[in-house]
């Protein structure tokens, strides 16, 4: 019984183990592929912060004026 109670134990942790691994590896994946994205597509990317500056800027005006109404 107690013998039983060991290999379990053993394969939790092997399966624990494994998946922390594998959400390593898909994590360093995941972030190769965003640094790629931004290389290849650095200009792209400028163009897109340009024109939220507007938007940000006008959102920043309400949530002041909100403020300073109350």
């Amino acid at each position: 019984m107690a013998e039983e109670l060991k290999t379990e134990e053993k394969k939790v942790d092997i399966k624990r183990v494994l998946s922390i691994i594998f959400k390593v590896i898909l994590g360093l994946v995941f972030l190769a592929l965003g640094i790629w994205a931004v290389v290849a597509w650095w200009r792209d990317l400028i163009l897109v912060i340009k024109g939220c500056i507007g938007a940000f800027l006008i959102l920043a005006g309400i949530i002041t004026l909100a403020i300073a109404k109350e």
